[in-house]
C-alpha cells in the first residue's frame, strides 16, 4: 500500500507539472491562463472620447463607436445598437464574474448612460458579440434581429419583438420611432459559440430608413461577396471589423481588406471597428487604425473615425 509520503510526492510532482505547462505551454488553453493571470489588478482606462447622444439630432444619422463591434446608431430618431459589450470582461459566466479577456479601454458609455434602444443588431453568437449581461443591460424594449440560431442565448428581458434572419432575408422592424428595413447579408467568418454547435448562423446586416442605408460588416474575413452588397445600397456607411487578423486571417478581415470590401459596396464612409478593445490577437494596438488610416490618407474625411467614444454625423 503507498505511503502517505508516496501520495504527497506524487502531488507535488503533478503541482509542478501543471505549474511547467500553464507557464511554457504554446498551447491556447496555457496561454489563456497566463494571459488572465497578466490582467490581474490592472486597471482599464476610460474612452478618450464620451458620447452625448442626448444632444443629438433627429433628423440625422448619427453613430458613436462605444467600443469593439459595439456602435450607437441615432438613424432619422431610430436607436439603433450593434452586438452590445459594456462591462469589464467577456467570456464564460461563472455566476460571480466573467472568465475571459479584460477590456484594455473602458466602454464609451455605461449602460446607464445609453438611450432606450429601439433596435438591436446581433451579428453572431461569439462571446465578444453576443455578451449575455450587456444584452440583458441594454436599455429600453428593442426590436432584436439576430442570426439564425441565435436566439436562444438571448438572455430573459422584456423585448418587443425577436427575429432571426439567414443570409438574404428582410424584415420591416416597426417602432415607435418608425420603421426600419433589416436585411442580412453574406460575410465570411463562423458562427458556432463552442466547439459543436456549428449550426449557429453568423451575418452582417444592411439597414434601411428614410432611403438612406448603413451596412454593418459584423465579423469576416476578406471575401469577395462585398460586390454583391453594393445591388443594395448605396450606403452612408460601411461598418467594418479591422482588427484580431494576426493569426486569425482565415476569419477576420485586415485593415487594407475591409476598406476594400467596403468599396466593393459602395460605402461613402467607413467606420472602424473590432479594435483597441480587447486583446484577441497578436497585432500590436495601434496597428489596424494606423494601417487604415494610411489606407485612406487621400481621401480626406472617408475615415468616419478613429478612437472609442467619437461621434461622427453621416447624413
Amino acid at each position: 500500500m503507498p505511503s502517505r509520503r508516496t501520495f504527497l510526492a506524487s502531488g507535488l510532482a503533478a503541482g509542478a507539472g501543471a505549474t511547467a505547462w500553464a507557464n511554457w505551454s504554446s498551447s491556447w488553453s496555457a496561454r489563456f491562463l497566463r494571459e488572465r493571470w497578466d490582467e490581474m489588478g490592472r486597471a482599464i482606462p476610460p474612452a478618450p472620447h464620451t458620447p452625448t447622444p442626448t444632444g443629438w439630432a433627429e433628423n440625422a444619422v448619427t453613430l458613436a463607436w462605444l467600443g469593439h463591434a459595439t456602435v450607437l446608431i441615432n438613424f432619422y430618431g431610430l436607436r439603433i445598437l450593434t452586438d452590445p459589450v459594456f462591462f469589464r470582461r467577456i467570456g464564460v459566466s461563472l455566476g460571480l464574474g466573467t472568465l475571459g479577456p479584460l477590456r484594455l479601454v473602458q466602454c464609451a458609455l455605461p449602460p446607464a448612460e445609453v438611450p432606450d434602444i429601439d433596435l438591436l443588431l446581433v451579428t453572431h453568437a461569439h462571446f465578444d458579440h453576443l455578451d449575455r449581461p450587456s444584452l440583458a443591460a441594454v436599455p429600453g424594449r428593442p426590436a432584436v434581429v439576430m442570426a439564425h440560431g441565435t436566439a436562444d442565448l438571448l438572455p430573459s428581458r422584456d423585448t418587443a419583438s425577436v427575429q432571426e434572419l439567414r443570409w438574404a432575408e428582410t424584415t420591416r422592424v416597426r417602432t415607435p420611432r418608425g420603421d426600419a428595413q433589416v436585411r442580412a447579408i453574406e460575410v465570411r467568418h463562423w458562427g458556432a459559440r463552442v466547439q459543436r454547435d456549428t449550426w449557429r448562423g453568423y451575418t452582417g446586416f444592411i439597414v434601411e430608413r428614410e432611403g438612406h442605408r448603413l451596412l454593418i460588416g459584423g465579423d469576416t474575413a476578406d471575401t469577395p461577396v462585398f460586390r454583391s452588397h453594393r445591388a443594395h445600397g448605396p450606403f452612408e456607411a460601411a461598418v467594418m471589423p479591422i482588427g484580431a487578423y494576426d493569426p486569425w486571417i482565415r476569419h477576420h478581415c485586415t485593415p487594407e481588406q475591409a476598406i476594400a470590401m467596403a468599396d466593393a459596396a459602395g460605402a461613402r464612409r467607413i467606420v472602424p471597428v473590432h479594435h483597441q478593445s480587447f486583446r484577441l490577437s497578436r497585432e500590436p494596438f495601434l496597428e489596424p487604425i494606423e494601417r487604415a488610416e494610411k489606407m485612406l490618407s487621400a481621401e480626406a474625411g472617408r475615415l468616419a473615425l478613429r478612437a472609442i467614444g467619437e461621434t461622427t454625423v453621416l447624413a
